[in-house]
């Protein structure tokens, strides 16, 4: 692979920030695997152990740098037959110190950083031998980047942490990821890699599919990975053809390229709307892929990304990075560890549709017997028959063995009779959302098991210490609120109840930890923290409509916040009997602060409140919903809508804070960030409250200083 690409690299600025920098150094080692062969194998190594991944810096990609320029000549000489690139165990790198790309101080230097990774990775396109990246472990961002400069890559079967996460953080692969990953393996494939999985809670590659997807062109187990790929480096070097099946051919650059990029820019509309950059910047650098030169897309990495990494939006998305990379997995709050009791079977009360994800999730992921209960034998047969269904159906997708299938599908059973949860270690309900139907059930269950089982309620709204208020150990009683869909959702609000003991708290950590979701520690307080602010959302929306503003001017009104979807498409996703009764629950705890709409009621009697267009955004109310409603004729006009919401929010989150429904204001973004979808790109909620200006006219103060840059009132 050849490349006119000579940028003249301007160092002082880069240098000047990085005195500081954990350089990744280069070690050469030769290898003679046979006479006349000679491998120059670089190790990439930081001297730190695991917890701390090798990163590029400038200063450790200067010393690559003469590295490489170093066996370019000995290459020419005859020395070397190959050069190699591997990592410390386990680790081959993390990409770019994400820590000092947030200090770059000015797009110059911003710039200079994505020249100076591009001329140095690309070093192993003109070595004069062939190269080869042996990706041992984790391998994000630059990390994979540097792999597709090579000339051949092989993968570990152990690998974890393959991928390109750059969107997910408000940038763009810029070290050659947008440039070289569409030629190596086409534009679909590519599209799943550098926008699908980032936008998926940033979902990774498995060596599996590395290789499958062509990114990788053979994989080896972990025991012998070194010495295999060695092994395979001679068979290359002895001319063994390595096919290329996933490299896209004339016809896919000028008939499918187009259509994909086409699909994937409408499903980047419906899914995140416009106000995130680094997507579509993204897209349009894959989108050119397919013509020109390398070095042009090069040259339009780095303009791109120099713009991304001193914009609003990369500082706000690395605050939120942190909360869920490191807050959430430190949680604040839970008690000792050790206190956690051990859970060997669950219960579930309930047979319907939350109750069997529950069983399938607790199944899956705690690998113990689940017994599920209902009121009645014919609903407890459905719903046990439900659950084996989405288990085969995982089995289908090939998401889980045929014996995995075969032993969850035991591990499931149900009753109709309470007595049956005796010895059960964890029992959650999910029913009806109503106190005394949530009481009946635990004073019930209480009567059948260990004073150490840990009950759980799945409650959105309604007092934990009020359903608990009628046990005889309310102590062991815990909210643990899930989000729909329970597969994916990763956020768990665990519920503090006034008498909630710290095993029962304990548990709930652990519980969470091994059903892979991250919990927030709550006080119990009306709609914990996501239903007590969407609740603020959905009511001044529905003020809006009842003000007589048409439905989509309040819908497109917080398109600016950059939400997943407008206030009336979230209503009708979760249900507008489900969003009546969140309404009504915290006007009738705060009815001087939510707003109380009877058109919502009357709506929530409907079979079909609006219409939708083919991205299922909502376009209007069918004529059964207008008809249905009665509206005034003082319409809003959706600057103050926004301004409204905006200033609600503050006010509220203050006051939870306040209140102590959570230790920090991090932890309500951490919340919408994980359970409502909140972007990314505006970092949470409460920097954006900040950049709005909504802080300091609600509250007279801002949540965060100095302020955390992202997607604000500059966006509008």
């Amino acid at each position: 692979m050849s490349s006119d690409y000579e940028p003249d690299i301007d160092l002082t600025e880069l240098l000047a920030f990085s005195d500081d920098e954990v350089v990744t150094h280069a070690h050469v080692r030769d290898v003679t695997p046979r006479p006349g062969t000679t491998i120059a194998l670089i190790t990439l190594d930081n001297g730190e152990d695991y917890r701390r991944p090798n990163t590029f810096g400038a200063r450790g990609l200067l010393e690559l740098d003469e590295v490489l320029v170093s066996l370019t000549a000995r290459a020419a000489s005859g020395e070397i037959q190959a050069v190699a690139i591997t990592g410390k165990p386990y680790i081959l790198a993390a990409g770019a110190d994400l820590s000092k790309v947030g200090d770059v101080p000015s797009a110059a230097a911003a710039r200079s950083l994505a020249q100076l990774g591009h001329r140095v990775f690309h070093r192993l396109s003109a070595l004069g031998v062939p190269s080869f990246v042996y990706i041992n472990g984790l391998a994000l961002g630059g990390g994979l980047e540097i792999g597709l400069h090579a000339d051949y890559r092989t993968v570990s079967s152990a690998a974890a942490g393959i991928g390109l996460p750059e969107v997910f953080l408000g940038l763009i692969p810029g070290w050659g990821g947008s440039t070289l990953l569409p030629r190596l393996i086409g534009i679909e494939n590519a599209l799943e890699v550098v926008i699908s999985n980032p936008l998926k809670n940033n979902r990774m590659l498995k060596p599996e599919r590395v290789r499958e997807l062509g990114i990788a062109d053979e994989l080896f187990p972990s025991a012998t990975f070194l010495e295999d790929s060695i092994a395979w480096t001679l068979q290359v070097l002895d001319g063994r053809e390595v096919p290329r099946p996933a490299s896209p051919g004339r016809l896919e650059r000028t008939v499918k390229w187009p259509l994909a990029i086409q699909a994937a820019k409408k499903m980047l509309t419906s899914r995140i709307g416009t106000v995130p950059r680094s997507p579509y910047a993204a897209l349009t650098l894959l989108d050119q892929a397919k013509s020109g030169s390398v070095a042009d897309g090069f040259r339009r990495e780095d303009d791109a990304l120099a713009e991304l990494i001193v914009g609003d939006q990369f500082p706000a998305s690395i605050y939120a990075f942190n909360l869920v990379q490191k807050r959430a997995k430190r949680p604040a709050g839970a008690p000792d560890a050790g206190l956690a009791r051990r859970v060997n079977r669950v219960g579930i009360v309930g047979a319907g549709l939350m109750a069997s994800q529950f069983a399938v999730l607790f199944l899956r992921r705690l690998q113990v017997p689940v017994i599920i209960t209902d009121v009645d034998q014919n609903r407890v047969d459905a719903g046990v028959e439900r659950i084996r269904a989405d288990i085969d159906a995982l089995h289908d997708k090939g998401r889980i063995s045929r014996d995995e299938r075969n032993r969850l599908s035991v591990l499931v059973s149900g009753t109709t009779d309470h007595a049956d949860f005796a010895g059960c270690d964890w029992v959650i309900e999910a029913v009806f959302e109503e106190l005394s139907v949530k009481q009946d059930v635990f004073r019930s269950i209480e009567q059948h098991v260990s004073p150490d089982t840990v009950l759980a309620t799945n409650t959105s709204s309604l007092s934990v210490s009020e359903i608990g208020s009628v046990l005889t150990h309310p102590e062991r009683l815990i909210g643990f609120h899930f989000f729909n869909p329970v597969a994916i959702m990763p956020l768990v609000e665990l519920v503090r109840a006034s008498q909630s003991d710290d095993a029962a708290i304990a548990t709930g950590f652990a519980v969470a930890k091994a059903l892979k979701k991250n919990a927030v520690l709550v006080a119990d307080a009306p709609g914990f923290v996501v239903n007590r602010l969407l609740a603020k959302v959905m009511g001044e929306a529905a003020r809006a409509l009842d003000d007589g503003t048409p439905l989509p001017v309040v819908e497109r009104s917080l398109a600016p916040i950059g939400l997943p979807m407008g206030p009336f498409q979230l209503m009708n996703l979760v249900g507008w009997k489900v969003a009546a009764h969140v309404q009504d629950t915290m006007v009738e705890r705060f009815p001087e602060r939510f707003y109380a709409s009877s058109n919502l009621h009357r709506l929530a009697e409907l079979d079909e409140v609006v219409t939708t267009d083919n991205a299922g955004r909502v376009t209007g109310l069918t004529k059964a919903a207008s008809a249905s409603i009665s509206v005034g004729s003082n319409a809003v006009h959706e600057t103050s809508i926004l301004r409204r919401v905006e200033d609600e929010l503050s006010r509220e989150i203050a006051l939870m804070v306040d209140e102590g429904v959570v230790a920090a204001v991090d932890d309500i973004d951490l919340c919408l960030i994980l359970g409502a979808g909140w972007p990314f790109q505006a970092g949470g909620a409460s920097p954006y409250l900040d950049r709005s200006g909504a802080s300091e006219r609600a509250i007279g103060r801002t949540f965060h200083t100095p302020l955390i840059r992202g997607v604000g009132a500059a966006d509008r």
